[in-house]
């Protein structure tokens, strides 16, 4: 390439990354574009090359993508928490269901993945009932509360985020106001000196109960009851509560909650179940979304009133309670004791008799209950963190042999990976949803349905050879129109092994390769995924796929 650190190019952009930058070529060189959408001409300063690709700076739209809109929000840009705020919704959906479908595929090994369907917002701001600010400083030495810039803990101010509750505004704007007065100083990270360290804000949408916590680097607040009377005077105001969090970690809560006035918790509804929310319970976001996610999986799971179902990862007991209803037992597991607690007294609170509910790690009380119980497994429904499901965990799934599995994951990439090992022992993915449960961000949660494969049905058929019309795939097209075929469409060049594996990938049975290396120990070059994708858009040209 001719072009080197600083200088100015010319990119258009074609397509776009996990982190939602926009992807562009130039002179073949691939560069990464944060704040560029799909379809924007722009002008980038080059900030740093690597050896195959280059990331680089938005400096001017010279023609703007179709999908481009004006951002809602003030912030968008320099606050971390939405990437996709200059896209139009619809284009955003499109982008998440294509990047579930590319993670399947190249993680997964899901050769055959159809783009998804996404269960997009009917309205894509206000639907956060949660959120949690941190407290700091800023140059002038003020103190102020609002997001992190994306990639370092500096605080860009914001009361008002278009994302969650209006009255978030209110509560944060008394509890600085508190501090100004009470000269109450926040923590600071660096000298690990302070006490303000966040504020937590739960809403229950379908009661329009509040709960403040405030996350302290100690035991007591200045003038605790003068601040919590300020709070009340704000409608729906359930809760005013302290968490303890002395550590000098990034993890924003402690264990241990003081009360200062109120109940300890708030309800909430999907559907016709209530819900018990305590500060560290764990709760869905967007609870629109969650009723839509939620009776997907009650769909997935296809429940006649008689089946036991495993909840792995359950919080507190939301998905358990709305399949209790259609199911002969369900057993949740979760490792947090105050998430429990709720879950049971949520089943209290709803009638619900046939839950039951155990405190632990999935991959420990799963093979327990199994092995020393016998407590067997019909459907397990699963929803674990970020980083997906336990190997144990994931080992004693196949063990148990449930008819379906419902995985509900909020990371596409190791969602694919657990689901790779569940299709290698014995399950197929039968459906898979997206559903948009955070507007304006990069992330999204898919819905998957997995069923055994039955081995011991076939069909067996019959055909004579002049009914043949030639449809076997090695009669569409030979290796060298395929490489052909890829070179002039993408200027990639590949090789016939890369051709066999990607075949293989797809289900195509290939000849017995006479030219096999002599050593049983030899090491094969895999294929490149985006030489994989080029094949692969060769094979569907022949219709080999």
């Amino acid at each position: 390439m001719t072009k080197k650190k600083n200088d100015l190019i010319l990119l258009k952009i074609e397509d776009m990354g996990d982190g939602g930058e926009g992807i562009g070529k130039y002179e073949g060189f691939t560069f990464f574009v944060k704040g560029a959408v799909i379809g924007d001409t722009v002008e980038a300063r080059i900030m740093k090359l690597k050896k195959s690709y280059g990331y680089a700076r938005l400096m001017k739209v010279v023609e703007p993508s179709e999908y481009r809109r004006e951002p809602g929000c003030v912030h968008a840009g320099r606050c971390g928490g939405c990437q996709l705020q200059a896209m139009d919704y619809e284009a955003q959906l499109a982008y998440k269901a294509k990047k579930i479908q590319e993670r399947l595929i190249r993680i997964g090994g899901l050769a055959r993945t159809p783009v998804p369907e996404i269960m997009g917002m009917e309205d894509p701001w206000r639907y956060r009932n949660k959120a949690q600010f941190p407290v700091g400083t800023d140059r002038d030495g003020n103190v102020v509360a609002g997001f992190y810039a994306p990639h370092s803990h500096t605080i860009i101010p914001c009361t008002d985020c278009r994302l969650g509750a209006e009255e978030n505004q209110a509560v944060l704007e008394r509890v600085l106001a508190h501090m100004r007065t009470c000269h109450i100083s926040p923590y600071d990270e660096t000298a690990c000196r302070g006490l303000v360290r966040h504020v937590l804000i739960r809403k229950g949408f379908a009661t329009g109960e509040i709960m403040v916590c405030l996350i302290l680097n100690g035991r007591k607040l200045p003038a605790a009851e003068a601040l919590s009377a300020s709070l009340r005077e704000i409608p729906g105001m359930t809760g005013i509560m302290i968490n303890v969090n002395t550590e000098n970690t990034n993890v924003i809560m402690g264990s241990e909650l003081i009360p200062l006035w109120g109940q300890g918790y708030i309800t909430d509804r999907i559907g016709d179940i209530s819900y018990r929310i305590s500060p560290l319970s764990f709760y869905q976001v967007n609870p629109a979304q969650t009723k839509k996610l939620y009776e997907t999986a009650l769909e997935y799971a296809d429940l006649k009133g008689n089946e036991t179902v495993w909840d792995l990862y359950c919080g507190i007991g939301t998905i358990s309670l709305f399949l209790a209803r259609s199911a002969g037992q369900v057993y949740g597991v979760e490792v947090v004791p105050e998430a429990i607690d709720d879950a049971r007294e949520n089943a209290r609170i709803n009638g619900i008799q046939n839950a039951e509910f155990f405190v632990g790690k999935a991959e420990d009380v799963l093979p327990r209950k199994y092995e020393e119980d016998g407590i067997r497994a019909d459907v397990i429904v699963v929803d674990p963190p970020r980083k997906g499901c336990d190997p144990a965990a994931l080992e004693t799934m196949i063990k148990m042999q449930p008819e379906r599995i419902v995985y509900i994951s909020c990371d596409s990439a190791t969602l694919a990976r657990d689901l790779k090992y569940l299709c290698g022992e014995g399950y197929e993915v039968r459906k898979v949803k997206g559903c948009d449960m955070f507007g304006w961000t990069v992330h999204v949660e898919v819905i998957c349905l997995l069923s055994k494969l039955k081995s011991n049905h076939h069909i067996e058929v019959e055909l004579e050879m002049s009914e043949m019309d030639l449809t076997a795939a090695e009669s569409k097209a030979t290796y060298e129109k395929i490489k052909d075929y890829v070179l002039e469409h993408t200027g990639l060049k590949v090789s016939s092994l890369y051709i066999a594996q990607a075949k293989e990938e797809c289900g195509i049975i290939e000849r017995v390769n006479y030219n096999l290396s002599k050593s049983e120990n030899s090491r094969q070059p895999k294929c490149p995924s985006e030489k994989e994708v080029a094949i692969r858009e060769a094979l569907k040209h022949f219709r080999m796929i």
